[in-house]
């Protein structure tokens, strides 16, 4: 639900572009490369990677030609992200030439490589905004999760050069079992302390190769509902979110296997250049050092975005998919499979449906519906948030 925000503006862009395939949006991972080594990363390539070591990231003049043939094709907004983007030597040349090119540009960056030159530099090619992850309120949790010494100090002193001068920025985190305690501090600290907004996900994804380690450190699924629960915003967002996606599914819908805007107006590049719908499927991508990025969006990607079901599962007619996350990604990064349902965003999804009041009516044999065989074991989850709330 939380990957990427673009508020308002792109709500307006989504009545423009209703039944028209424009690459508005960009994601552009610029490195795999970091500077942290965060337990739940789905990443696996530190600052001395040795794809980067052999010139295997794009160039500088690569960035340049692949964001002219984007916008040329109508992208309006990218969004920079890694690994750490200030990893890279010539980001800022990077950055600045997507700027000049128009575009607005939303940077993930974790803070900690922020400097007062860079800063400068931010202020005066303003980006529309800048969203900086915080792992924990305090050093020592901070320092747990990304394990690197003194890296909290530098997250701290990034932040502070931002604001000192009137940046855009967003602060942000991803729950995991082992910040969980500190999400409360974390939202203080930024609403009330620095007066920023604040958000939080609890979605842990498998690496990128379909690893599980990751997954150590994933919230259970109740814990992940207690959390909607505890955070009154987040609760009235989640419930006028399902309000307008609940619901019957078209049988259009239902054929396809696609319902994000992947390959309708969004796209995704990764580091090495290849082209696809969403960074988190490595599959069925397009080498823009090969190709143009026309051919890419309007031959390869539309394929992807075509793509059908092959087969009827428990989630083809579910009325409650927007409560539950689940996409072809996800089912890959979990199962190795794009049509297999993920289990634990199912569980999350009913347990969502019970919490919020939402009826779920029946879709085939699930688990976790009446007749189900993992019903009870549900209910007593459902059970035990209620004495929490």
């Amino acid at each position: 639900m939380e990957i990427h925000h673009y508020g308002d503006w792109s709500s307006q862009i989504n009545q423009r572009v209703v039944n028209q395939r424009i690459p508005i949006i960009g994601t552009i991972e610029l490195t795999s490369r970091c500077n942290l080594r965060c337990i739940h990363c789905y990443n696996t390539k530190t600052s001395g990677d040795q794809h980067s070591q052999r010139g295997e990231e794009l160039t500088y003049n690569e960035h340049c030609r692949i964001l002219d043939e984007a916008t040329e094709s109508g992208c309006l907004w990218a969004c920079y992200t890694g690994g750490e983007i200030f990893t890279r030597p010539d980001f800022l040349e990077i950055y600045t030439y997507a700027k000049r090119r128009g575009v607005l540009i939303t940077l993930f960056t974790n803070g900690t490589l922020i400097t007062p030159r860079i800063a400068d530099l931010l202020a005066e090619w303003r980006p529309f905004s800048i969203e900086i992850t915080l792992y924990g309120r305090t050093k020592e949790t901070y320092e747990q999760i990304t394990g690197i010494i003194g890296s909290y100090e530098k997250c701290m002193q990034g932040i502070q050069l931002l604001m000192d001068r009137g940046l855009p920025l967003k602060l942000k985190t991803v729950v995991l079992t082992a910040n969980k305690h500190e999400i409360g501090d974390m939202k203080q600290f930024a609403e009330k302390d620095l007066e920023l907004e604040f958000r939080f996900d609890t979605m842990i994804n498998p690496g990128r190769d379909c690893s599980k380690e990751p997954l150590a450190f994933r919230l259970s699924p109740q814990q992940v509902v207690e959390m909607d629960l505890m955070d009154s915003k987040r609760l009235s967002e989640w419930n006028g979110f399902c309000e307008q996606f609940n619901g019957p599914i078209s049988s259009e819908q239902n054929n396809g296997l696609y319902h994000c805007g992947g390959g309708i107006k969004s796209f995704s590049i990764d580091p090495y250049g290849q082209m696809g719908i969403c960074l988190l499927l490595a599959k069925e991508r397009y080498d823009l050092r090969v190709g143009s990025f026309k051919e890419g969006w309007e031959n390869v990607l539309i394929k992807v975005r075509r793509e059908q079901n092959e087969r009827h599962t428990k989630c083809t007619a579910c009325q409650i998919k927007a409560m539950c996350g689940m996409c072809p990604a996800n089912g890959w990064l979990e199962n190795c499979d794009k049509e297999e349902p993920v289990d634990f965003l199912c569980r999350v999804a009913h347990l969502r449906a019970h919490a919020f009041g939402f009826t779920v009516p029946p879709h085939g044999e699930c688990e976790f519906c009446e007749s189900g065989i993992r019903y009870e074991e549900l209910m007593c989850s459902f059970e035990q948030l209620s004495h929490c709330a």
